[in-house]
């Protein structure tokens, strides 16, 4: 096998033709042509693309799964770089291992490496279809943070790419790896609450427009390449790349705040929507489809309502008087209330056992999910949330915040893709005029 290598046959190529022998090796419809499952004891080599807050998260996680090497990333931010190199390096160091991990301001450049097998794109909403589709077409399978897309154009894009490809993506939705609210759905699925009457998925607000100050750029942070296909007049705060010091080590105090802003991100509504909305969908065995009406706060509605095909109704609510981000179903024979942490119900018996040991790590750090992941690569088999999934979960998110943005109610056909009785405004927010050079696709 050696041999082989040195006479000239990719790493890519290497594992695919080992593997291709294993008996017993299933391949995915929709997959034919994938490389099969790696070969035991062979690492699967990592990439990262952006390097901020949520990425060093999924660092703890993905670099503790056996038979995973992390090898590179790339963020336009230099300071950061510098803090992935360090913490990979010590990460390794710490297991008598030598690290081989380089960084890139370019993501490109990352995707040009053919050694690389996956990665996991955690940048800021705006680049994630762009980024996501390239890194496909590259042959790399992805690890995609939520929400899956800035755009619902960007989504049905994307979509077509990752299966045109035949790479497997997977979304950064945890929540479906997380027991609570698997017992959740599962309740709901089982008809043990009767019809699902009413979905209270409280999330918080819309978006708002940018409205913090200019600052100066940091020396070593490429804002041009931050805006990537955005518009050039979007200008430099540093609440939207969180500085950091590596010494003395210190990192984000804050989530980046692009997220905030309509120009750059979908708010609550998709920051959580991602989330909570996508439980509901779950539940409802809506991953297929999605709601037919969506109503904004203050056009005959007090929160924002999603209207369903079969009656059942999904609201941004608030269930309780914390206004605690999650779900609460309410069903013919009673409800249950799920969040990150706890669970309530109207029955008793309907409340999972408590977990044996308590578990007080950052919810971004939780390793089931990342683990799925992994071995939908190695199996070539689809991940807990594909990029299906992902799609329709943020197409829901991002119809709330165009009712939001019109102030009326519009109409959606969830088996076209296409709105109903618009006179053009709504469809003219399903996407966006990217600037020169960037292009979708």
């Amino acid at each position: 096998m050696k041999n082989q290598m040195k006479k000239g046959i990719s790493r890519r190529q290497f594992i695919g033709t080992t593997a291709a022998g294993l008996a017993g090796i299933a391949i995915l419809p929709g997959l034919a042509g994938c490389k099969p499952k790696a070969v035991p004891g062979t690492d699967l080599r990592l990439g990262f693309i952006g390097m901020g807050r949520q990425a060093m998260f999924l660092l703890n996680g993905f670099i503790n799964i056996p038979g995973v090497k992390v090898v590179a990333g790339a963020d336009v931010y230099g300071i950061k770089c510098k803090r992935f190199e360090k913490r990979v390096k010590a990460f390794y160091a710490g297991k008598g291992e030598e690290a081989e991990v380089q960084t890139y301001e370019n993501y490109k450049d990352l995707l040009i490496r053919e050694d690389i097998d996956a990665v996991v794109v955690a940048t800021p909403d705006h680049y994630h279809a762009i980024i996501a589709i390239d890194a496909v077409r590259a042959g790399k399978d992805v690890y995609l943070e939520k929400p899956l897309t800035f755009t619902i154009k960007e989504g049905q894009e994307l979509r077509k790419a990752v299966r045109e490809s035949n790479r497997i993506l997977a979304v950064g939705s945890q929540q479906r790896s997380d027991p609570n609210f698997q017992h959740a759905v599962k309740l709901v699925q089982d008809g043990v609450l009767g019809n699902i009457i009413t979905a209270h998925a409280y999330v918080g607000a819309p978006p708002k427009p940018y409205d913090l100050p200019e600052e100066t750029l940091p020396a070593d942070l490429n804002w041009d390449l931050w805006l990537g296909p955005l518009p050039d007049t979007i200008h430099y705060n540093n609440e939207l790349n969180p500085l950091i010091t590596l010494d003395p080590d210190q990192d984000e105090t804050i989530w980046g705040a692009w997220r905030w802003y309509k120009e750059m991100g979908g708010g609550f509504t998709t920051d959580w929507g991602a989330h909570m909305f996508d439980i509901v969908q779950w539940a409802l065995k809506m991953d297929e489809s999605g709601p037919v009406e969506i109503s904004p706060v203050g056009d005959g509605t007090e929160f924002m309502t999603f209207k369903y095909a079969n009656g059942t109704v999904m609201t941004s609510e608030p269930f309780d008087e914390r206004r605690t981000k999650g779900v609460k179903f309410i069903g013919e024979k009673g409800w249950i209330m799920v969040t990150r942490g706890a669970f309530e119900a109207s029955d008793p018996a309907w409340v999972p056992a408590a977990p044996e040991t308590a578990d007080d790590t950052p919810y971004e750090t939780k390793i089931p999910h990342q683990l799925n992941f992994i071995e939908a690569v190695r199996e070539r088999k689809e991940p807990a949330v594909p990029v299906e999934v992902g799609h329709r979960t943020c197409t829901v998110c991002t119809l709330g915040n165009i009712a939001c943005e019109l102030k009326k109610t519009i109409k959606w056909d969830p088996v076209t893709e296409t709105l109903v009785e618009d006179d053009g405004s709504a469809e003219a927010l399903l996407h966006y005029q990217y600037r020169e050079p960037y292009t979708l696709g």
